[in-house]
């Protein structure tokens, strides 16, 4: 038994400290490791060594400010991560290691009428035919991450009643995904699991606070402080689609009227060019009109930026950011949108907060939100069975 304060507990303490950094940002060099976990370079170097012979890391030559230096992450068979990404109108699931390398990926339509039992059930199916398509050992699933589009009771796991999906609300995606693939589920919304996909492999690589803007057929804020998602006692942070614009504007389904959702989303922005390009006319299509020249799609898009521009001012004023992320498919439109938000955000912001803020378009585009399912499973998991060698999830996985 190891005794608190003793050299053991405190070489284990070490070890953790390690594991910890390298899993949670995916790779690193040594000095990078020192930097994290506040270690000595010469106590980084032992660890580094020890977890290699026992097979926890991986070490690979590389390069750092123009010197040579030595990458470390984990394991690529230490275990296996899940993502399951739900949106209004599509399923994606994801497949990745601990080395943070994506081996399977796959997406498929999905009908927003379709029950939480139905969508549940084709996850459950994907998931299985991309484990048997790689031929990967179910038993070194480490877990699964589940994004759903709307918000989330952080302690029972419960969906809120604003989820943009039909017949979803109430119910407990978390446990029933569990209880399908017997294998631990973290569940979070859409926009929080877009923000870390970008902070850990797109454009809010190396930065602390940021918030990541994802409009789609609703709109939400994934806010990072700190490194870390903030989620609020509730799960409800980061609902900056209901902000209020206009107290006279259009009923929101959240109740309210004028939210910032109403002048934004896909809904109530593409009925505006209906009679221009027909009632089929999708948010891609819409980006590649404005693209080639159109005008009515141009100005929607101009319009939707300078809204989107009104609640980061409002983030930037409460929160002072260093960078803003834009998602979705309105992030393909380029400055077409991202000069009307600057707009808005230099006109509403204060004066300080708005000069040091960066804002840029997301680098992911639609797989933002499963990739952070994967992140999900990674920060969320322990780092103790890592090191004892042990299958690091509550119960291996079966499927």
């Amino acid at each position: 038994m190891e005794t608190p304060g003793s050299q053991s507990s405190l070489h284990r303490a070490n070890l953790e400290r390690v594991v910890r950094a390298v899993r949670r940002a995916g790779a690193l060099t040594q000095a990078e490791i020192a930097r994290a976990t506040g270690l000595s370079a010469a106590t980084v170097s032992n660890i580094v060594r020890e977890l290699k012979d026992s097979g926890t890391v991986e070490v690979t030559p590389t390069s750092s400010g123009g010197r040579r230096a030595r990458s470390v992450s984990l394991s690529g068979d230490a275990g296996i991560v899940v993502g399951v990404d739900f949106g209004h109108t599509h399923l994606r699931v994801a497949v990745g290691n601990l080395a943070h390398q994506v081996l399977a990926e796959e997406a498929e339509p999905l009908d927003v009428d379709a029950s939480a039992a139905q969508g549940l059930e084709r996850a459950e199916r994907l998931v299985k035919s991309l484990i048997a398509r790689e031929s990967i050992d179910a038993g070194k699933i480490v877990g699964v991450g589940l994004g759903v589009p709307g918000p989330i009771d952080v302690g029972s796991g419960v969906l809120g009643s604003t989820a943009i999906l039909p017949g979803w609300a109430g119910t407990n995606p978390r446990d029933e995904l569990a209880a399908r693939l017997d294998v631990p589920v973290h569940v979070d919304n859409d926009a929080n699991l877009g923000a870390l996909g970008e902070l850990v492999w797109g454009a809010g690589r190396g930065v602390g606070d940021l918030a990541y803007i994802k409009v789609a057929s609703g709109v939400g804020a994934g806010l990072v402080i700190n490194g870390q998602i903030y989620r609020g006692p509730g799960g409800t942070a980061g609902e900056i689609g209901h902000i209020t614009l206009d107290e006279s504007g259009p009923v929101c389904r959240c109740g309210n009227r004028g939210c910032l959702e109403t002048f934004t989303a896909h809904r109530y922005v593409l009925p505006l060019l209906h009679s221009a390009h027909g009632p089929d006319l999708t948010a891609p299509r819409m980006v590649r009109l404005a693209r080639d020249g159109d005008a009515g799609c141009r100005r929607v898009i101009a319009d939707v930026g300078r809204h989107i521009g009104s609640g980061v001012a409002s983030l930037c004023n409460l929160l002072n950011p260093s960078r803003v992320v834009l998602g979705g498919d309105l992030a393909d439109a380029g400055e077409l949108v991202l000069g009307p938000i600057r707009e808005s955000v230099g006109r509403y912001a204060i004066p300080s907060a708005a000069r040091q803020l960066e804002i840029v378009p997301g680098a992911l585009g639609g797989r933002a939100e499963v990739l952070g399912a994967l992140a999900l499973v990674l920060s969320e998991m322990g780092d103790s069975t890592l090191l004892d060698g042990t299958p690091p999830g509550d119960t291996p996985g079966t499927l």
